[in-house]
């Protein structure tokens, strides 16, 4: 019986990715060049498919002419500020709502660092719903996602086994690392993510408003009874 939720953060509860893409799309086109969308998407939703470097790539294609740190000052500066004017993404607040009902354990497990992940839950009023909030600096360097290590920390701090728990991703890094963690893994694409292509085992949906918590886990337990 699955008795514990763990959600992703950036692009399932908060679309931080769309608001990062196009702040570079707006500075890229400043500088006259149309912005490598498809590279840059490539390392969305954690580590291991690509190391590209938005800032390093338009100081290099603009002949060194530009800064990278500044230009990452400056999207860094930029997209927070989008970001921090985003509202929390459909379906989010409901399923936590019908997970406190039933008594359910909820956890974060993120890529991305406490001060990120924390400030934003704060400010959405969503820290205190969750029991644990589990970071990159929960884990060992360069274990987080599509490593297992975030969502096997997170059974351990929820003192749950991979079989009582559901994940919530958008990303297949995150679907890849839920799967390996042995853990059933629902995915809500954001608009950027949903040009990536997902792999393994999941339960797809356009979005965590779609579906119901409680048909969410029915399919679920339908599937375990078909095993």
């Amino acid at each position: 019986m699955i008795t514990a939720l763990i959600f992703d953060f950036d692009g399932l509860i908060l679309d931080t990715e769309t608001a990062e893409i196009r702040t570079w799309q707006r500075i890229y086109t400043e500088y006259g060049h149309p912005f490598p969308h498809d590279e840059f998407i490539k390392t969305v939703g954690g580590y291991g498919i690509s190391n590209f470097d938005a800032a390093i790539y338009l100081d290099r294609i603009t002949s060194g002419s530009l800064n990278a740190d500044s230009l990452r000052l400056r999207f860094r500066n930029e997209s927070g500020d989008e970001i921090r004017r985003s509202p929390i993404l459909p379906g989010v607040t409901k399923i936590i709502s019908e997970a406190k009902r039933k008594h359910m354990k909820l956890a974060v497990a993120s890529s991305s660092s406490h001060e990120w992940v924390d400030t934003h839950l704060t400010r959405l009023g969503l820290y205190q719903q969750f029991d644990r909030i589990i970071c990159r600096e929960d884990v060992p360097a360069g274990r987080t996602k599509p490593k297992p290590d975030l969502y096997l920390k997170a059974l351990e701090q929820l003192a749950v086994r991979a079989d009582e728990a559901l994940v919530f991703e958008d990303s297949p890094n995150g679907v890849e690392a839920a799967n390996i963690a042995g853990i059933a893994v629902v995915v809500a694409p954001n608009p950027t993510t949903s040009r990536l292509p997902f792999k393994g085992n999941y339960l797809k949906v356009k979005s965590l408003a779609d579906l119901s918590l409680a048909d969410m886990l029915q399919h679920f337990e339908a599937m375990k009874k078909r095993v």
